[in-house]
């Protein structure tokens, strides 16, 4: 039986998303677990996989629309279904939509060039119509003499960074689909090594992209413009509010982390294969669960009526993808193995840069541990995501002189440091509380074993 398939609700507060591409074409038959559709909320891409078999009839969605949690996206079911019953459901989607928003057809035709707004920016993931080229649903590209090319948006923005053309690649997904380990491949083939993005000339922008060149007088100036996506736009406004309303101070601390490292490299020395080895971050975010325990007070979020205590221990963790950064939250951390941090570390890391990574995995948590240490940044200050009270930044292990207590009196000796700098908010934490934190960090990244326990 017929039934409509309609935009679902990501998380609690969503009211509405965008549909950024079809992974399924009109009359395909689809399985259990297949991803549908991608769609995009303020903080994550998501995919959308299927419940049951079944065969997609009719999109009543293009992709690239930003449409309200609910509304009818397609019409599926199953291949015998009647005719006359899925232009039912059409006709009962369609009366949702306004008037001068018909449901698509099987061929939409794309509108002509000339007519496309320029100061409208293009939706995340569109590829950019060329005369005489249709595009279906968002998800493929007519190029002549090659037919329809499908692929994913993070191959497409891989592949566009790699500067490779999709004509180049055979795709392995579902029904040929170009995913990103095609591109990956396609890059180690070439040496390993991306191939740098050449400026557009000011009048032919770079095919499968949506920013502009425009020349400045000399051959040799040009610039690009590259509209903001999503995550971008609600990273940019979720930190700016943060600055502008979250009273930040900071504290730092330097711990010696020798023994740190010692117990890393003894706790990997007996795993075997498949099994992930646990990193420096991962003992890190250990430890700062272990310190809210010791000092329960730095556990609170702030609001404008009430501080909240946590009697659970949620650290979220900042992960880098191409379109910013994304911070999924791990749960009861002081409590887990640090097997199981490093797994499910590893598990976050590889569903963020593959569009996986589900909307409640992003909510929640007091503070976040964010860490270029290993682009051997030295020291550097975070802002606080909101709600969270603090946000701590971790540098590199360096070795570095250090004086110490000698027979004789202070001596200098060399020992591997860590920087770490906490920025916290002071609605909610006082300094004095923030540094007995910091001290029981501290304590416990140089007494490593003390985060075992």
């Amino acid at each position: 039986m017929p039934s409509l398939l309609r935009m679902p609700a990501p998380a609690a507060g969503v009211e509405e998303a965008t549909l950024l591409e079809w992974s399924v074409d009109e009359k395909a038959e689809f399985a259990e677990s297949d991803v549908l559709l991608v769609i995009e909320t303020d903080k994550a891409v998501i995919e959308v996989e299927a419940e049951t078999d079944g065969v997609l009839h009719r999109r009543l969605v293009s992709a690239g629309e930003r449409v309200a949690v609910g509304t009818p996206l397609a019409v599926i079911g199953s291949p015998g279904d009647s005719a006359e019953v899925i232009a039912g459901l059409v006709a009962q989607a369609s009366g949702g939509r306004g008037a001068s928003e018909p449901p698509m057809t099987e061929d939409p035709v794309p509108a002509p060039s000339t007519m496309l707004s320029s100061s409208a920016p293009t939706p995340p993931g569109h590829v950019p119509q060329a005369p005489g080229a249709a595009v279906n649903g968002g998800t493929s590209l007519d190029i002549a003499g090659y037919g329809r090319i499908f692929a994913s948006p993070i191959a497409r923005q891989m592949a566009k960074t790699a500067g490779i053309t999709l004509t180049e690649l055979a795709g392995t997904g579902p029904g040929g689909r170009i995913v990103r380990r095609d591109v990956e491949a396609a890059v180690a083939r070439r040496g390993g090594s991306p191939a740098p993005i050449a400026s557009a000339p000011a009048s032919a922008p770079a095919s499968g992209s949506s920013p502009s060149a425009r020349q400045t007088g000399a051959a040799d100036r040009t610039f690009t413009d590259e509209p903001h996506s999503k995550v971008r736009a609600a990273i940019a406004s979720r930190l700016t509010f943060s600055k502008q309303t979250v009273p930040h101070f900071y504290v730092r601390a330097t711990p010696q982390v020798d023994a740190l490292l010692a117990l890393r490299a003894e706790l990997n020395s007996g795993r075997v294969d498949g099994e992930p080895k646990v990193s420096v971050n991962d003992l890190v975010v250990r430890a700062v669960a272990r310190a809210h325990r010791i000092v329960p007070a730095m556990n609170v979020t702030f609001s404008d009526t009430a501080t909240r205590h946590y009697d659970y221990v949620d650290v979220a963790v900042a992960i880098a993808t191409d379109g910013g950064l994304v911070t999924p939250v791990l749960r009861d951390v002081d409590r887990l193995p640090l097997s199981e941090i490093a797994a499910a570390t590893a598990d976050f890391a590889s569903r963020t840069r593959n569009g996986r990574l589900r909307q409640q995995e992003l909510e929640g948590g007091s503070i976040t541990v964010t860490n270029l240490g290993m682009f051997a940044v030295e020291e550097f200050a975070a802002i606080i995501n909101p709600p969270h009270s603090a946000i701590l930044a971790v540098g590199a292990a360096r070795l570095e002189p250090v004086a110490v207590e000698g027979a004789n009196g202070p001596e200098l000796t060399a020992a591997r440091v860590m920087h770490l700098v906490l920025s916290v908010d002071h609605r909610a934490v006082d300094g004095v509380l923030a540094a007995r934190w910091m001290a029981a960090l501290t304590d416990l990244l140089e007494h490593p074993v003390r985060i075992l326990a």
